[in-house]
């Protein structure tokens, strides 16, 4: 089969759910939300363009679960239904055409910049490493009924979202998130249930699943974003990871995201090993960052399997596809700026993506994963708009833009706090 027929190809899930194509977009972070963390037209109006471009299943950005502690300002926070109506209108635009579209649920736990919340949580009282701790405050450990409350919070958020019309949610247990925090040694130092050995440090994860399946229907997708590893001294391994799939699958998780990284070593925004960029030689001659890890998983658990970052050509995805590896390519940046990228390839176009490292000419910026990652947020905001992606950036313009936004949100958001 050439490349068209290969990712047309439909992808049945063990509840009975078809995702049409073998195309996902991968959750990225929109900020498109109101200053007070509601839900948005823009949100509509962006799902409907990657529907309509023919992306098979869309899993949102970070929506959080509770609104004290949120990743970035206007991140969208799921606490009750009083949004229930665009949420509706949410769901129905990402099923354009029989698509599907999953929620991604988060709580960034000490991933929290300081103007957000001076008071961050975690599952120990770990900081970041020095020279990022003016940006993120020292958090305090959890208490036991704390854990206890966010499990619940996931649980609600995910019925909610099922209300509203979702096909699905996804935990966001990787990119050193709470989820992540807790399966990573480094981070969850605990000695009580929720950690000290890897088995206990895996709890809150599956407590978290369990808490979503009673609060859902059977048909009701539930899949994770996980970490293949941390990248970081003392932290969470592929061995580790590997233990946690395994637990998942044999609970009955729907879909595995497999990804990589964190804030302290960013894996998921500059790529990983040696290289041309930071990525193995062997990773770029067959594209996507994480497959060998994927074909790890494929040998001791059945379940389906989504592999994102790095893919850039319609015949390294179709490659990746047919060999067995993943099930879905996982797609951000390239949806980002053509989000008509699969069905121009489904069409039988040759395609091979625009996406290439932002340069501003400023060293210390351009070895920044933040500012890639504001730049093609601010292509999400014009696609809310009703506006076409800019495909390319601006170098310097491109830094200052960026910098104009987060510096007027960053106000905004303190404004509101009264501070």
């Amino acid at each position: 089969m050439n490349a068209a027929e290969v990712l047309s190809k439909p992808l049945s899930l063990k509840n009975g759910k078809i995702i049409p194509n073998r195309f996902a977009k991968s959750a990225m972070s929109e900020t498109l939300g109101t200053i007070d963390n509601r839900v948005t037209q823009e949100l509509v109006t962006l799902y409907r363009t990657w529907a309509e471009g023919g992306t098979g299943l869309s899993i949102t950005g970070n929506v959080m679960v509770d609104r004290r502690h949120i990743g970035e300002p206007q991140n969208v926070v799921l606490e009750d239904e009083q949004d229930i109506e665009l949420l509706k209108a949410w769901a129905k635009a990402g099923k354009a055409g029989g698509k599907q579209i999953w929620m991604q649920l988060n709580h960034p736990g000490k991933q929290i910049p300081k103007m957000l919340n001076k008071e961050p949580v975690s599952p120990s009282a770990i900081p970041f490493r020095k020279e990022m701790q003016s940006m993120f405050g020292t958090p305090r450990a959890l208490t036991g009924p704390e854990v206890e409350d966010i499990v619940e919070r996931f649980a609600r958020s995910a019925a909610i979202a099922e209300k509203a019309g979702f096909d699905g949610v996804q935990i966001h247990g990787a990119h050193g998130y709470l989820v992540s925090q807790f399966l990573s040694p480094h981070h969850n130092q605990r000695t009580d249930e929720w950690g000290g050995s890897a088995e206990k440090r895996m709890k809150f994860v599956l407590e978290v699943y369990r808490a979503i399946r009673a609060s859902t229907n059977p048909d009701f997708c539930v899949g994770i974003k996980l970490n293949s590893a941390d990248f970081q001294r003392g932290g969470f391994t592929e061995d580790e990871s590997l233990a946690v799939i395994d637990a998942l699958a044999s609970e009955g998780i729907d879909l595995v995201e497999i990804s990589g990284g964190n804030y302290e070593s960013p894996a998921m925004a500059k790529g990983t090993g040696k290289g041309s960029g930071g990525v193995k030689q062997s990773t770029l001659a067959r594209e996507a960052y994480f497959l060998e890890f994927a074909e790890k998983v494929r040998k001791r658990a059945d379940v389906p399997l989504m592999v994102t970052g790095g893919f850039r050509t319609s015949e390294g995805m179709a490659q990746a596809i047919a060999s067995g590896a993943t099930d879905l390519v996982g797609l951000a940046r390239p949806l980002a700026v053509e989000p008509d990228l699969p069905n121009r390839i489904m069409s039988g176009e040759a395609f091979t993506s625009l996406v290439k490292p932002i340069k501003t000419g400023i060293k210390a910026i351009d070895n920044m994963a933040l500012m890639e990652v504001s730049w093609y947020a601010r292509q999400l905001g014009r696609m809310g708009n009703g506006k076409p992606p800019r495909q390319h950036d601006r170098g310097l313009l491109s830094l200052v833009e960026v910098l104009g936004v987060m510096t007027t949100r960053g106000v905004r958001t303190r404004l509101r706090a009264g501070e």
